[in-house]
């Protein structure tokens, strides 16, 4: 894709709040035992093991909220609220979302931001929603953090799209390793489309 790099400085936020130990945690490691999950607001370590694995969506919003200059709530307060405006359902242990329509709403209403559903969002819109000023959740498969490796599958996994150029597109992944694909990570854009479920959402001012 010849397009000219635009790459926005974001703050990185991990969906674990160790970011040093997802390695660990994707291993196996219970996230009850991050030493720093009183960080994440949970009220205990339980609560917090629960969601950390399911709070993709949750640190994009938050680097996203850290870019534009907002407060930037902890993790697990923040995901309650996202459920009570209906962006995550939870069935005792089963938990449905990131649901993207309700998501965006309540973070235009919340935060006055652009946010929009883009249930049909092609690649060749991310350079240009970039270059505006803008940033993009895209849904990926979590294999993204090797791109190198093929996936068994497309989506299930939101990444923040911080950057685009001719190379590929530029994310933080919230549960990419350390050193190599947490942040400003390049995925060439052959690369992508073997990940990439083709919807999201745009956010903006």
């Amino acid at each position: 894709m010849d397009v000219p790099t635009t790459r926005h400085s974001v703050p990185y936020y991990s969906q674990w709040e160790s970011a040093s130990l997802v390695p660990e945690f994707l291993a196996g490691l219970d996230a009850a035992d991050d030493p720093l999950w009183q960080k994440s607001g949970a009220d205990n370590p339980h609560e917090y093991a629960f969601w950390a694995r399911r709070m993709c969506g949750v640190a994009c919003l938050r680097m996203a909220l850290a870019f534009w200059g907002h407060q930037v709530p902890p993790s697990v307060p923040l995901v309650r609220e996202l459920s009570e405006a209906g962006a995550y359902v939870r069935d005792g242990d089963t938990v449905r979302g990131l649901i993207y329509q309700p998501f965006a709403e309540h973070v235009k209403a919340r935060w006055g931001l652009d946010a929009r559903s883009v249930p049909d969002l092609p690649p060749e819109r991310i350079p240009a929603t970039i270059a505006s000023g803008r940033l993009a959740l895209l849904s990926v498969h979590p294999a993204i953090r090797t791109p190198e490796l093929p996936p068994p599958g497309k989506g299930g996994h939101l990444v923040l799209a911080v950057g685009a150029g001719a190379e590929g597109v530029i994310i933080h992944n919230p549960s990419g390793l350390p050193g190599d694909s947490q942040e400003y990570a390049t995925v060439a854009w052959e690369h992508l489309d073997t990940f990439y479920a083709r919807r999201g959402v745009i956010i903006g001012e």
